[in-house]
């Protein structure tokens, strides 16, 4: 091993780094990192993607007596990163990867190039590294030391947790053993960890005494933005106009199924764009034909499941968007830190819907209690992410253990367009004195359900509704429903309250809240945004919306709607009263292309709509631009179609959900669309004769949403008093059921 004794020249590795990276200088502590790499010290190093991770250990790597061993779970980084070490030298065989791709002959050349010792880096998988036939070839070469990355795949609070990482130390163990000597060096490397993981991936790999390395989390080039998604067709119109600002700029799509990789990557292609999909259900060949062209910038967007991930070092991606809402912060986190590695203009934005945590939370059914305990956790983070009106990069950098000093970043939607923020120190103080009377022991929905009065039966049953505190928010909950949420999570900031990850969330006090109680001072908080109401469809914040426009069409929609004795979302949603008002359609045609709005409602309604915007345009001298045409998939129209016949055949919705491949919430979703479109469904047969809904609750729902401003479901849930039947539908599917009856019979 090379000893920094023996490196008498202070230089030396800015010098090797100059001649193998062409850099003069080291960013932050990579030059740290690899001096006590190279004296033999175990590391573990926190390091937001773009911050150079891969550098601390390819240059030790060129540099020591032995080959490295890196450990990285996408076959996709590891063609990469190899090809980028390679690069650096004149000699082939510098670095190769060792996984289930290689053949024979190809597996025969790594062992050669590693025996003669012109491999100096190895990339393995974690199931390859731990593969018992390929111990013998692990122990016959001189380890410099091994390198996990990723390595928050080794904690089951990771966002991408894999089981093969759990045994990494046992077979690096075995692996010494077998060479009678002291282990190699271990440096674990990872773009996002909270503390609890940071702990859990040390424990893991027995290195409690390594040396800690946490880079700041803070990307100042990233801008952070959370969309609205009213609709499947809102949130890809929306992906459509983005890009057509974005022409010939590099970008990745997550998205949650491969089945939406498949379909937005076609709609895109048809749209015009240089797109590709890319997930685990394509052939090996074909992602890595996909990712080629990418880095050789012959496509500019890939649209990739999130489960998956890519994998690649590309520098200049301009934005990163999440078609759906990830499952954690750290992920989302990790994914959005592909954008601006460069130090350029990167776009952050996400797509947000309450029935997207729903989805997620489904996911976790099958799963242990502990597990699904973590996953919800996690899923509440993300929601209060989306939810939040404060500053993106605080809350995000507050959830990795770094304080963000400032107020305002001017880099993310909430900063650039901020809420008005209201005093709040009435209802903290109410907070702190009930997490207090509760023990500390109690999560943050059980401490809001205590403030407000409600004596759940978990509350109930621990007698806390005996306690003086109990309900003592109740006069503040009239004024300021919505309060509760932002006051919780934004004294968290304030280092007020601490949550308890690693006991089920508990809210606990910290001493500046014990102090708050007695020496009560001002408090403001900005509430949370509302995402049950449509926001512009261009992504709320960054629009071109006529405010102007935008309340007098709500007007209108009003007053059509008095006349036909029908609420107004029946007549026009939200969204496509926000979508006239950002495009101006003046013909039928035009507004035909508006989201929501088909035949049936233009034919009814519309006249009236574009005659007001003709007239409005005209007296305000606006010049209109062309509205640009989203074409749709083809295949998506037959399947709407195809879903009218079989109902019109009166066929059963959970028979015609099996026949056209749907879970049951997604053929809900299409019928939604179908008849918020305008078009007349009758699925009577089903909701009334087959007796799937209830006679009362169908009567209760119909009333409700006949008298409701709002087509709210889980206010319907509430106020109906609907609950889920033990083997039949749940409360939310019997609800969107008699809604679509509603929609149906009164509106189309």
């Amino acid at each position: 091993m090379t000893h920094l004794s023996d490196m008498m020249n202070k230089d030396y590795l800015i010098e090797k780094l100059k001649l193998f990276f062409g850099f003069d200088n080291f960013k932050g502590d990579q030059k740290s990192i690899i001096k006590n790499l190279m004296d033999g010290d175990d590391l573990f190093v926190l390091m937001p993607t773009g911050g150079g991770k891969s550098l601390c250990y390819q240059l030790p790597s060129l540099l020591m007596e032995g080959t490295a061993i890196v450990i990285s779970p996408l076959i996709a980084l590891m063609k990469n990163q190899v090809d980028v070490v390679n690069g650096l030298t004149e000699q082939d065989g510098v670095a190769h990867f060792m996984n289930s791709s290689l053949n024979k002959a190809a597996v025969a050349q790594v062992v050669k190039d590693v025996h003669s010792g012109k491999t100096k880096l190895l990339y393995v998988a974690p199931e390859s590294l731990n593969k018992l036939d390929n111990l013998d070839f692990f122990v016959s070469f001189k380890i410099s030391f091994y390198a996990i990355d990723e390595a928050h795949c080794i904690s089951e609070w990771g966002h991408d947790f894999r089981p093969e990482y759990r045994n990494i130390r046992p077979t690096i163990e075995k692996i010494a053993t077998l060479r009678n000597e002291r282990r190699a060096p271990i440096i674990a490397l990872t773009a996002t960890a909270t503390d609890k993981v940071r702990m859990d991936i040390k424990k893991s790999l027995g290195i409690l005494n390594a040396k800690d390395f946490k880079s700041s989390f803070n990307r100042p080039n990233l801008y952070y933005e959370v969309r609205q998604k009213n609709s499947e067709e809102d949130a890809d119109s929306q992906i459509i106009r983005f890009l057509k600002q974005c022409e010939g700029k590099s970008g990745i799509i997550y998205c949650l199924s491969r089945k939406k990789v498949e379909e937005l990557s076609k709609k895109l292609q048809i749209n015009g764009f240089r797109a590709a999909p890319y997930h685990a259900g394509l052939d090996t060949e074909v992602r890595t034909q996909t990712q080629d062209d990418f880095l050789r910038e012959d496509i500019d967007v890939i649209v990739a499941t999130i489960a998956f991930g890519m994998g690649i070092d590309k520098p200049d991606v301009r934005f990163v968007i999440h078609y759906d809402i990830p499952k954690s912060l750290e992920g989302y986190y990790q994914e959005t830190g592909r954008a601006g590695r460069d130090g350029g203009e990167g776009r952050c934005i996400a797509f947000y819907s309450p029935k997207d945590l729903k989805k997620l939370e489904k996911f976790t059914d099958n799963k242990g209690e502990a597990e699904k305990e973590i996953g919800r956790q996690l899923l509440e983070e993300t929601k209060a992410y989306a939810e939040t009106s404060v500053c993106r990069r605080k809350f995000l950098l507050h959830y990795f253990g770094e304080e963000y000093t400032k107020d305002n970043c001017a880099n993310c939607d909430n900063c650039t367009h901020p809420q008005k923020s209201i005093d709040a120190q009435d209802a903290l103080l109410v907070v702190l004195r009930a997490i207090k009377a509760v023990k500390q022991h109690f999560d943050q929905a059980y401490i809001i359900d205590f403030v407000r009065g409600r004596a759940t039966d978990n509350i109930v049953r621990h007698e806390h509704d005996e306690l003086a505190e109990f309900g003592s928010g109740m006069e503040i909950n009239e004024r300021e429903p919505s309060i509760w949420n932002p006051v919780i999570r934004q004294a968290m900031i304030a280092h007020y309250i601490y949550k308890d990850v690693e006991n089920y969330g508990f809210l606990t006090l910290t001493p500046e809240g014990l102090g708050y109680i007695k020496k009560p001072k001002p408090f403001h908080v900005v509430l949370d945004r509302q995402f049950d109401e449509t926001e512009d469809a261009s992504g709320g914040n960054s629009s071109a919306l006529d405010d102007k426009l935008y309340k007098l069409l709500r007007g209108l929609r009003k007053a059509v709607a008095r006349k036909h004795n029908l609420p107004p979302y029946v007549i026009f949603q939200d969204i496509s009263i926000t979508l006239m008002a950002t495009t101006y359609p003046v013909t039928m045609d035009e507004l035909l292309q508006i989201q929501g709005v088909g035949q049936g409602k233009a034919k009814k309604f519309g006249k009236e709509f574009i005659d007001l915007i003709k007239r409005y345009c005209e007296e305000n001298d606006i010049q209109r631009t062309d509205m640009m045409r989203v074409i749709s998939l083809p295949n998506k129209s037959q399947k709407k179609l195809k879903i009218i016949e079989l109902i019109d055949k009166r066929i059963p919705l959970d028979e015609i959900a099996a026949d056209q491949g749907y879970e049951f919430d997604e053929l809900l979703d299409e019928i939604e669309s179908i008849v918020n479109s305008g078009m007349k469904v009758n699925i009577s047969y089903y909701v009334d004769d087959d007796g799937v809904v209830d006679p009362d609750e169908i009567a209760d729902i119909y009333e409700y949403f006949r008298k409701s401003e709002t087509d709210d479901i889980d206010e319907a849930i509430d106020e109906a008093d609907i609950y889920d039947d033990e083997d039949g539908l749940t409360a939310e599917q019997k609800a969107r059921l008699v809604l679509i009856k509603f929609l149906s019979e009164e509106g189309n």
